[in-house]
């Protein structure tokens, strides 16, 4: 049997909402052709991915405006944003909430549906970062809160220290080729967390995997829908990979609509 039940939903709740994130949504780090991108993401949605992710520091603000550009192609109303802000913004809860509109601002929105630290300062008590991400929160600016790249300790220490914003999302690197992230999964499912695994395809590596390939070969699948759909398979896992072109994103929308056996899942976490 897998380590883990096999999630067979490919639209997960955010926290304990109704609301769904597509499986798969759309990261925006080091996106080098804006333009070719633009017309990517359109066509995502227009298939139904429902999410983006960015944050502040991607390309100096840039990723976000371009997020704004999709927006204003496709309409506010069908895109979930999660955008992150730098960590040393939550050492003072007015500092949080103003970079917060400067973000929104940059996407040319008056809020985003979740906002995350970044990573955690080491610099701050946990407790006073979760003071400065539910007073964005407060101010409007974001609908749901959350964090990115907490351990399961860190994890469990915001989530004691909020007050009145649950936790809604941890982002952590997750992929076949790395799976210290997997620690994650009993808390986020107790707690219900959503995962969002960033780099799932280890820079196009995924793709030179045999193993994968062979794999996805029974499936009429490539390597990379093979790594994402073992990714999504997890509970309370999403995958946010990059796709500048739409044959990207076709390739993408094709590890969905479907989950791999519970054997090749089984090899897949015995030899990679």
């Amino acid at each position: 049997m897998p380590l883990f039940p096999i999630d067979y939903n490919d639209f997960k709740p955010i926290g304990k909402t109704k609301e769904r994130l597509s499986a798969v949504g759309l990261g925006t780090w080091a996106i080098r052709d804006y333009s070719s991108a633009l017309e990517a993401y359109v066509y995502a949605i227009e298939r139904g991915i429902n999410h983006i992710d960015t944050a502040e520091m991607y390309g100096a603000g840039e990723a976000e405006r371009f997020v704004g550009s999709v927006l204003r192609s496709v309409g506010r109303d069908r895109v979930y944003v999660v955008t992150k802000l730098y960590p040393f913004r939550f050492r003072d809860p007015d500092e949080a909430v103003k970079a917060a509109r400067a973000s929104a601002e940059r996407m040319g929105v008056s809020y985003v549906d979740i906002i995350l630290i970044h990573w955690p300062d080491p610099q701050t008590p946990i407790k006073d970062q979760v003071k400065s991400l539910e007073a964005i929160a407060e101010a409007g600016l974001a609908r749901y809160i959350g964090v990115s790249n907490f351990s399961k300790e860190q994890l469990e220490e915001a989530l004691t220290a909020t007050k009145k914003h649950e936790i809604v999302v941890n982002q952590v690197k997750y992929s076949v080729l790395d799976r210290r992230a997997e620690e994650l999964i009993p808390l986020a499912v107790e707690k219900s967390i959503l995962l969002e695994a960033y780099s799932p395809l280890e820079r196009g590596h995924v793709a030179e995997v045999r193993l994968l390939a062979k794999i996805g070969r029974q499936y009429g699948k490539t390597p990379v829908q093979v790594a994402l759909n073992f990714i999504v398979s997890r509970p309370n896992f999403i995958a946010i990979p990059k796709a500048e072109r739409r044959e990207h994103v076709d390739e993408i929308l094709g590890s969905l609509g479907w989950r791999l056996k519970p054997e090749d899942i089984e090899l897949i976490e015995e030899k990679l």
